[in-house]
C-alpha cells in the first residue's frame, strides 16, 4: 500500500536523490532484511506451548517472509500469541522499508566545503565591498558552500542543516549583482527541495532578498554597532563599566590589543592552545558572527585583546600570565566585528568589559572607527517590555524571553551589549512560509551550536 501510495505521487519528488544513498540503500535493505529475517524467526519460535502443532523450519521461515509484509503465515497459535508475532513482524518489516526507502530517496546533502579557489575570491569581493556588512568576513567560514552570481561579482555563503538551506548576513560582493546570486541560491534550493532560510541579513540585505524572491522577513534582533568616535567611560551612564575596569587594574591586570600579524607565532600558539583549552568539553558555537580559528594565512588584519597578570601560584603555567582573549575579525577597511571570547576561569569577573574597553580605546590607533559587538536577539521586545506602560501581551512575552534566557542568553547578551551605549542595527530572518519558521529556526539553533542532533550513523 506505502509503494503504491508513494507510486502513485512519484511527481511530487522532485528534489535529485544523493548518488551515495543508493548502495547504502542496498546495503541497509540487505542487512536489515536479514537482521529481520533472524529476529522474526526468534520471536516466531518464542511460544512453542502455545504453537498449534510442530511447524517445519520452512513453515517458521515462511511464516516470518509473510509477517515481514503484514500477511498472516501458516503457523499458528492460542489465546492471542497470533496477534503479538503479528504486530512484532510487522514492524520489523516496516522499519526495513522506511529506513531502506529513506535511504534511496533522501535529498542531496553535500557537506559543505569552503576550497581555496572559493576563498580567494570571496577575498577579492570583501577587499572591495567588505564595509557594507559586518557579518561579511564569516562568511570565510570553512564548513559553508557558496554561489556566486553569473558575473562572479557577487556570492551567498551557505550551510544545510536538517533541510533547511540556511545563509546568513548579507550576499558578498556588489550589490548591483545580488540578485544574481540569490537566484542561484533559490535554484539550488528548489533542485535539492531544501527550505530556504536566511539568518541575520541587514535591512537593506532583507529588502533585496523579498523583492527577488517573494519571501518574507521577519525581525530577529539588533546588532550593537559602537562608534569609536562616540565611546567614552565618562559620564554616568558608564559608571559600572568604569568602575569594575578600574577596579580589575587595581588588580594588576594589564591588557594589550594588536593585529594578529604582530603577534610572534610562540605567542600566536599559546593563545590559540588557550581559546580551546578554556572552552573545555562546551560546544563550539556560532555560526553567523563565528569564524571558528584564530590567525591563519590570510587573516592578519584580525585583532586580538589580551588581558595579562602574573600568577606566582603557577608559575609554569602552559598559558603564561595570559588570562583572557577577546578576538576580532576585519570589517571592511575601517571596522571589527566581535568573534570570540575566552577567559582563564579563575580570571577575576569582568575580563570580557575589561578587553573591550581596551579594544575600544586601542581603536583610533589601529584605523578602526566602528566595532560591532554581540547579536541581541528580540532586543526590541525586552527593551519595550521593561518601560512603564507596556502592555500586557508585550509583558508576557518578555517574561518569556527572560525564561529563555536561562538556557539561551537573551536578556544577558542584550544587557551585556548595552553596557557600552551601541547603536542597534536591525537583523532579519528571511523565511518562505510562516509554517517553515520553526524548522527554521530549529535549524539555526543547531548551526550555532545550541542543539547537537545526529543520525545514527548508516543514515547518517
Amino acid at each position: 500500500a506505502l509503494l503504491t501510495l508513494l507510486l502513485r505521487h512519484r511527481g511530487e519528488f522532485a528534489a535529485l536523490p544523493d548518488p551515495r544513498s543508493r548502495w547504502r540503500a542496498l546495503a541497509n535493505f540487505v542487512v536489515m532484511g536479514a537482521g529481520s529475517l533472524a529476529l522474526g524467526l526468534v520471536i516466531v519460535s518464542a511460544h512453542p506451548r502455545r504453537t498449534l502443532g510442530s511447524p517445519s523450519l520452512a513453515d517458521r521461515l515462511e511464516h516470518v517472509l509473510y509477517g515481514l509484509f503484514g500477511v498472516e503465515g501458516p503457523v499458528a497459535y492460542t489465546h492471542g500469541v497470533d496477534w503479538t508475532v503479528g504486530y512484532s513482524l510487522g514492524a520489523l518489516g516496516m522499519l526495513t522499508a522506511l529506513t531502506t526507502i529513506y535511504l534511496a530517496f533522501r535529498p542531496e546533502h553535500p557537506a559543505a566545503r569552503l576550497t581555496d579557489d572559493d576563498e580567494a575570491r570571496l577575498r577579492a569581493l570583501l577587499d572591495q565591498h567588505g564595509g557594507r556588512d559586518s557579518l561579511g568576513h564569516f562568511a570565510l567560514r570553512r564548513d559553508k558552500g557558496v554561489l556566486f552570481s553569473p558575473s562572479g561579482k557577487a556570492a551567498v555563503c551557505y550551510r544545510v542543516v536538517s533541510g533547511v538551506m540556511l545563509a546568513s548576513g548579507d550576499p558578498i560582493g556588489d550589490v548591483e549583482a545580488w540578485p544574481g546570486a540569490i537566484e542561484r541560491f533559490m535554484d539550488e534550493a528548489k533542485i535539492h527541495s531544501w527550505t530556504p532560510a536566511v539568518m541575520g541579513c541587514s535591512e537593506t540585505g532583507g529588502q533585496v532578498w523579498t523583492r527577488e524572491t517573494g519571501l518574507d522577513a521577519l525581525e530577529l534582533g539588533d546588532e550593537a554597532v559602537v562608534d569609536v568616535a562616540d565611546f567614552s567611560l565618562t559620564g554616568r551612564a558608564m559608571r559600572n563599566v568604569r568602575q569594575m575596569v578600574k577596579r580589575i587594574e587595581r588588580n594588576g591586570y594589564t591588557t594589550r590589543v594588536r593585529r594578529v600579524r604582530d603577534l610572534d607565532d610562540t605567542e600566536l600558539a599559546r593563545i590559540r592552545r588557550a581559546a580551546a583549552d578554556w572552552r573545555g568539553t562546551d560546544t563550539e558555537r556560532g555560526f553567523s558572527m563565528a569564524l571558528g580559528r584564530i590567525g591563519t594565512p590570510g587573516d592578519g588584519d584580525a585583532v586580538i585583546a589580551t588581558a595579562h597578570k602574573q600568577d606566582d601560584g603557577d608559575p609554569d603555567s602552559p598559558y603564561g600570565d595570559l588570562k583572557a582573549i577577546i578576538h576580532f575579525v576585519p570589517w571592511g577597511r575601517d571596522g571589527m566585528s566581535l568573534e570570540l571570547m575566552r577567559r582563564d576561569r579563575s580570571a577575576d569577573p569582568g575580563m570580557n568589559e575589561l578587553l573591550i574597553v581596551a579594544a575600544l580605546q586601542a581603536s583610533p590607533a589601529l584605523g578602526i572607527a566602528r566595532v560591532s559587538l554581540n547579536f541581541a536577539m528580540f532586543r526590541a521586545a525586552l527593551a519595550r517590555g521593561e518601560k512603564i506602560g507596556a502592555g500586557p501581551v508585550l509583558r508576557l512575552w518578555r517574561g518569556l524571553l527572560v525564561f529563555l534566557s536561562r538556557w539561551f542568553q537573551i536578556e544577558s547578551l542584550y544587557k551585556f551589549n548595552a553596557k557600552f551605549r551601541p547603536r542597534w542595527e536591525p537583523r532579519f530572518v528571511v523565511y518562505r512560509t510562516s509554517r517553515d519558521l520553526p524548522r527554521i529556526g530549529f535549524a539555526a539553533m543547531q548551526a550555532e551550536g545550541f542543539v547537537n542532533l545526529s543520525l545514527p550513523r548508516p543514515l547518517a
